[in-house]
Order: structure tokens, then sequence, then C-alpha cells
């Protein structure tokens, strides 16, 4: 799936190209700047897969990251549907002046990735609405189920946490991984989450109608329905909330309805306490990086006729823009150093939450926080670190703006923290990038939470001319007004 967010003069365009298969022109030319480009090509690799292969351009780090991943079971289409809804939502009301959407578009970038398993799709829209079994086209063409092939960090994290004072966070992915079957969509995904600091995610399913939110592997392995909460529960349940209070049909109060048995707990469940499993999207997520992903459930048919679509788009409309708005929680801010630096890979702590979160390449952060006071610390090798007591008030939907500048330590503790570094053990890095203690990248791929910023002097990127040529004529799926 092809994604391109330019911004026009006075509006936001998208291309979309389902499948690799048909690429049909929505821009004119000579009237848009390139304004951030998220590329997932599909490339042939055998009969049927395709190999994903992620690039990202993108401007200067001033505002946060949310990605929407649908479609990751092939058969589970409505997710596929609602982010190609949602797509021309955005660009059609910021270009009729909705203040929302415009104050929206311009704060965050937003990265929809609409099908993470195509060749699952196409083996069940081969049967079509109405004759897809249960499981047809679940998997991808390696007969892989996506969501099970991610990681096991949870088991690690487990672990982590009987033991004092050991992080818990940014957990690196085993050796023992990549010796087993690993998904080039499950490949390309990681690839991805290294090329951008992604805050805020989800992943759209079908099959029931709940949001559940992590940790979705029970705390004891035996247990199949267990409550496992992360250290952020309260700040995951106020993002299952902002998806499901604003949804008609999680909130309607009759227990015969798809997802009624979810009705005493509001529509929301961790998703161990559902029911178990490991390799899971969101655990990785969560554990791996910086980034809080969700699962939300769109309803218990699978496969729906095209005709249920659009009261399908209705109903998760507010949902979707209320839980991407939800990336403006907590705070955020800048870390340098006296000279006005940045520090970049700094830890900011929060006391009583045992998860911390990293600073982007530019030094800078953001950190989902529920209401309330906390007290929030920066810290880096090499320095001293610093403290500040932070309240947000209830009703704040801005996040609030906490710089650190840090002071660096005496040249006694620079060369112990130096020796630390330079002794730890290296660790083999599959997907190229720069290891947890900042290896040199193997390949031509950047750290967690790089950027690339946009070729020199503007020049239009190689597939301008391609889109330019194709014909006039508008895709099908634009929503009708």
């Amino acid at each position: 799936m092809l994604i391109i967010m330019v911004k026009c003069k006075k509006s936001v365009q998208q291309v979309t190209a389902p499948g690799a298969l048909v690429m049909q022109r929505f821009l004119g030319p000579n009237k848009c700047e390139l304004v951030q480009v998220h590329l997932l090509t599909l490339a042939k690799w055998g009969p049927q897969g395709f190999e994903m292969m992620p690039k990202l351009a993108s401007l200067p780090p001033v505002e946060p990251e949310v990605k929407l991943i649908g479609n990751i079971h092939g058969n589970e289409v409505v997710g596929r549907e609602m982010l190609i809804y949602l797509a021309q939502y955005l660009c059609a009301e910021y270009l009729l002046g909705n203040p929302r959407i415009q104050r929206l578009i311009n704060t965050t970038r937003i990265h929809l990735l609409p099908s993470m398993n195509p060749d699952g799709y196409e083996v069940a829209a081969a049967e079509g609405a109405g004759y897809n079994g249960w499981t047809s086209g679940r998997q991808n063409a390696q007969n892989l189920d996506l969501n099970r092939n991610f990681p096991d960090l949870t088991s690690e994290y487990y672990r982590l946490a009987s033991v004092r004072g050991t992080r818990t966070d940014h957990i690196p992915i085993p050796e023992h991984y990549w010796w087993g079957k690993v998904a080039p969509e499950t490949k390309a995904i990681m690839k991805w989450m290294r090329t951008a600091p992604f805050v805020l995610s989800a992943s759209l399913h079908g099959g029931d109608l709940v949001v559940s939110y992590p940790f979705d592997f029970s705390k004891h392995p035996l247990e199949m329905k267990m409550f496992s909460p992360t250290p952020d529960e309260k700040m995951f349940k106020l993002l299952a909330r902002a998806y499901a209070d604003v949804h008609p049909m999680m909130m309607d109060r009759s227990e015969g309805r798809c997802g009624g048995n979810f009705l005493k707990q509001g529509s929301i469940i961790n998703g161990a306490d559902w029911y178990s499993f490991t390799g899971g999207m969101s655990d990785f997520n969560y554990l791996h990086s910086n980034c809080f992903e969700i699962t939300v459930e769109l309803g218990c048919v699978k496969f729906p006729p095209e005709e249920a679509l659009y009261g399908l788009w209705l109903n998760n409309k507010e949902s979707l823009l209320s839980f991407v708005e939800m990336v403006h929680r907590g705070i955020k801010g800048v870390v340098m150093d006296r000279f006005g630096k940045p520090v970049k890979n700094a830890r900011i702590l929060v006391k009583g939450i045992r998860h911390d979160v990293t600073t982007a390449p530019d030094g800078d952060y953001w950190r989902l926080l529920p209401p309330g006071s906390h007290i929030v610390i920066a810290q880096a090798p090499g320095y001293s670190k610093v403290m500040k007591r932070v309240t947000i008030p209830l009703r704040m939907r801005k996040a609030g703006r906490v710089d650190f500048i840090l002071q660096p330590l005496g040249t006694g503790h620079k060369k112990l923290s130096h020796e630390l570094q330079r002794t730890a053990p290296a660790s083999r890095d599959p997907l190229g990038g720069a290891g947890l203690r900042d290896q040199p990248p193997q390949l031509d791929l950047e750290p967690l939470g790089a950027r690339r910023q946009p070729s020199a002097g503007g020049s239009k990127p190689w597939w301008w001319s391609y889109f330019t040529s194709l014909s006039p004529h508008r895709p099908r799926w634009l929503l009708k007004y």
C-alpha cells in the first residue's frame, strides 16, 4: 500500500495505491509542495507474497507521530476501509476549512497503513463478502499470523520486573527470535518503527466490538485469562476510552448486540484479561519503543458487504479522530545540554511509573501521561539528572511543554560512563539499525526514532512524474458530498 501525504496551497491531499496493482492520479501537477512521504513499496518476492520496504521523508521534529494500521489479518477488512475513508475525510475537511481538522493536521504527523497483509486480503476478497470463512485469508502468504509473529518481549519484561532497579523498557529483540520464521510484513513494520519516534498507535481488527490494551500476554503463562496491566495502566485506559466512549455501538446498552459481553467494562478490556497470547504487535510497540498501541475490534462481521461500509465509517469517524487527538495528552519538550545542543537517547522517567521514554536524535520527546501531579526526571550518561514536578489539569487537551537542560558531570564520572558503554556486550541487529547501546549501524538504516530529511533544494521525488502521467479520473473510493 502506497500512501503519500502532501500539502497544497490550502489543502492536504492523499494518494493511495491498493495492493501495488493500480495507482490513480489524485494530485494536479505544479500545485503541491511535498510535506511528508510515507512510502510502503510492495515488491514481488514470490508467486503470492510481497516484500514491504518502508521509506520515510519528513520535516524537522516538532510534531508527535501517530500510526494507524489496518488489515493485519487479511480477512478483517473493515479497518482497511476505515483508514481509506479517514484519509479522504482529513483531506476534504482540511480543504473546506474545518478548524478541528486543520489544527489536527497542522500539529500532528498521521501515518496510515490500510493493509498490512495484502496477500491475506487477496485470499479473502476472492471469496467475497458473505462467503468468507472465519479464518480464510487471516494469515499471510507464508501461513503466518502476523499478530503472533512479533518478538515475545512480554515474557522478558516479567523476568526483568522481578529484579529491583532493572530497566523494563526498550527491551532489545532476543537473538533467538531471528532463528524462527519472521514474516516480511513483520520485519517491515519493525523497520518502519525505527524511522520515526511514534508516540501513539492503533491496530484495527474485526471479529468483536471492543477496545483492548496491553498487556496481551498473561503474567502467568498458564493462565489464559488474567488481568495483566502495564505500568501505564491508567493512560492505556484513557486511550481505550477515548475510542470507545464516542462510538455509538460500543455505548449501546443492549446486551444482545455484538460486543454486548463487554458492556460492564465500558467496551474496553485488558488484552490478557480477554485472552492471552504472545507475539502481539501492541506489546512489542510498548516494550521495544516509546509507542503506546491499542487494539480496536471494529465489529463481529469481518468481511461486511460494500453497502455497510459507510454506516461503519459514521460509527468510527469520531472515535478515530478522538483517539488521534490523544497524542497531545501529557507532556512534551526538548532535552539539551548547557550549550543548547540536543541530547539524544536521554531518558525521561516518571516516578511511580516503571517505564521510561527516550529522546529522539533532535533531543525532543513526548510522554503520554494521565491528569495529576507527576515528578519527571531527565537523565543521560555523562550528565547530572534534572527533576521537575509537573501538574496536568483534568481538562487539559494540549501537551504541556517541559524542557530540560542537563549539566555535564565531572571528568571522573564521564570516564566511568564511557567505560561502561565501551565494554557493554554487542548484539546483532538484523534490522540494520543501531542497537540499544548505540552501536554503529550495520546497514543503511537509521536508529530507533531517527528521521530522514527531504532532499536538498526541494526537488520533486522520483515518483512524481509517474503520478502526473496517470489518467485524471478520481479514485472510486472517494467520499461523496
